[in-house]
């Protein structure tokens, strides 16, 4: 599984992917966590607000930052 992170590295760019993080070590998952910040690949998503969270090339949401708890029913 490859999750991405897709922002600028604003504050709620940083905790979204330290939940993410959170999230599949609570869950024991192998996934590789990646942080997208170039504007070209985040708007080739068709995201216009971030933070976003793409799991295996799909947008499952975007410009919120849900808790640990809330992002295992996304992966």
């Amino acid at each position: 599984m490859i999750i991405k992170v897709l922002g600028s590295g604003c504050a709620n760019c940083k905790k979204l992917e330290a939940n993410v993080k959170a999230a599949v070590d609570a869950m024991g998952i192998d996934a590789t966590v990646e942080k997208v910040e170039d504007f070209k690949a985040i708007m080739a998503y068709g995201v216009m607000q971030t933070p976003a969270l793409v799991v295996d090339e799909v947008v499952k949401f975007y410009g919120r930052v849900p808790s640990a708890k809330e992002l295992e029913k996304y992966l």
